[in-house]
């Protein structure tokens, strides 16, 4: 089966890109977003529109409540199954996402393991995080595992205390565990990835962030907050939901909020940008003339259908 999947870091223009290169080519997108999953979380996950999603079909979007700990083998499994559905609709599927660990493990043939954990382990990490901030826990990350703590966010509390309990169950880091999974992909697979001049790039985050406030994301955080969704969730612990909910605890200022936002998703990006240049197979395309989108466009569409072997009018064409 033939698989077409577009990385990059948040706001390089993956959308925009997606949506024209799955009309030109009868494709199908999976979204490889860990928040896009969550119901509710439309604005701070960046979801495509209701339009967009008119335009071509969407997977992977509001799938589960923002309690559910939705993890890198579920996404595998899920994604895996809609590849083969797509491609039995004789289109073409097509993965689009920043989260590196989701889409790679898919990519691949990673083998994930969903037993062996240690729950009082687990609970000890906790209470040393709220003991001494998240900082030290990630710190306690880097004495271990420092590849695996440069992917990391300090925030991302749940996926720290899982690398530190592979070390402490295995004594093998969990980025040394990755390494070692077979690098050889089940599909016919073409990668593309988008770069910027990271100046540029840091300016339409920093602008994606303000479009985001005044799209609503505070209201967007109350909402979930008064429904019950607390900060100690997967989905809670996400950019922009943890940063507005510090605001409306009475633990930042609004503007406080916002930096810290822009801030950390910047880093985020950095670490993005990081995971992908390790993976193998991309083909990267330098997207930063924003204003000759067409060229890019077509570098890229010629870049797919030379790899995917695609013939030259994508209508209906067989993709399996």
């Amino acid at each position: 089966m033939k698989l077409l999947v577009l990385v990059g870091p948040t706001a390089v223009g993956k959308t925009k890109l997606s949506l024209e290169l799955a009309e030109a080519l009868n494709a199908e997108v999976i979204s490889g977003d860990s928040m896009q999953v969550y119901r509710g979380m439309d604005v701070g996950t960046a979801k495509a529109t209701e339009e967009e999603r008119r335009r071509v079909p969407h997977h992977m979007i509001d799938i589960h409540d923002p309690d559910h700990p939705f993890s890198v083998a579920e996404f595998q499994a899920k994604a895996r199954e809609l590849i083969a559905e797509i491609a039995g609709r004789n289109r073409l599927p097509f993965i689009v996402g920043g989260t590196g660990l989701y889409v790679e493990s898919v990519c691949y043939a990673y083998e994930f393991s969903e037993g062996g954990g240690d729950e009082e382990f687990r609970e000890e990490q906790r209470k040393y995080a709220l003991a001494h901030g998240e900082e030290a826990l990630h710190a306690k990350l880097r004495e271990v595992d420092p590849i695996s703590a440069d992917r990391l966010h300090p925030n991302d509390q749940r996926r720290i205390i899982r690398a530190l309990e592979i070390y402490h169950m295995t004594g093998i880091p969990m980025s040394e565990q990755l390494a070692a999974q077979k690098k050889q992909s089940p599909y016919e697979l073409c990668i593309v990835g988008l770069t910027m001049e990271r100046g540029l790039l840091y300016k339409r985050i920093e602008d994606r962030i303000d479009e985001m406030m005044e799209q609503g994301l505070v209201q967007e955080v109350r909402r979930l907050l008064d429904q019950g969704y607390t900060t100690d969730l997967v989905s809670m612990q996400g950019l922009g939901y943890k940063e507005i909910a510090a605001y409306l605890q009475g633990n930042l200022t609004l503007g406080e909020a916002v930096e810290l936002l822009k801030k950390n998703t910047r880093r985020f990006a950095k670490r993005q940008l990081s995971w992908f240049r390790h993976m193998k197979d991309i083909e990267w395309v330098d997207v930063t003339d924003t204003a000759n989108f067409h060229a890019h466009f077509q570098k890229i569409h010629a870049i797919i259908t030379a790899k995917l072997k695609l013939n030259d009018h994508f209508e209906g064409g067989p993709f399996s």
